[in-house]
């Protein structure tokens, strides 16, 4: 429908009473979603303690394939230089000694890897919470939307009613004139 067609429709004071309801129905809908934004968190953490950026630290670094690969040839030279020193080793089989630094080095780094993920896990709930309010919000607005269109068809539906009732007048006019 156009613009000049639009601005010939008068609406009745019911439905201009109507249309007022929806539009504040709409702000109100509005004001609480961005009330309920308002009073998130934000997604900006304080800066991270010494203890925190240790963990990090110590959890990307335990985690990356440069670290296997120089834990494991660490380990390969160890077992071979015992084997190979035969019985004036420093760590003969069974490798005690080297299962005594793993075991310290699996006892220090694993409660390290678990506080850096704990804090991971608590910002990737934060994010899915403001994901989640974003989602409502874009809901909200979509069904503005809707009723937007909804309301665009009634005025649209209106108009054409009155226009059928016009030209229906003036055909009844010209058949009671012939």
């Amino acid at each position: 429908m156009s613009i000049k067609t639009q601005a010939h429709v008068t609406h009745s004071p019911h439905e201009m009473q109507q249309l007022e309801l929806l539009r504040q129905h709409r702000r109100a809908q509005r004001g609480q979603a961005l009330a309920s934004l308002a009073h998130t968190e934000p997604l900006d953490s304080p800066p991270l303690r010494r203890g925190q950026r240790l963990a990090d630290q110590v959890a990307s670094t335990i985690g990356s394939w440069r670290f296997i690969l120089i834990q494991s040839s660490v380990i390969t030279i160890w077992i071979t230089g015992n084997v190979l020193v035969g019985d004036n080793a420093w760590d003969p089989y069974p490798f005690i000694l080297l299962n005594l630094l793993l075991s310290f080095q699996a006892a220090y780094t694993a409660p390290a890897i678990m506080m850096s993920q704990n804090r991971q896990s608590e910002l990737d709930r934060k994010h899915a919470q403001t994901d989640y309010e974003i989602n409502v919000k874009a809901e909200l607005e979509i069904e503005l939307l809707h009723e937007k269109i909804d309301l665009i068809k009634e005025q649209e539906l209106l108009a054409l009613t009155h226009a059928v009732q016009e030209l229906s007048a003036q055909v009844r006019l010209l058949t009671a004139r012939s």
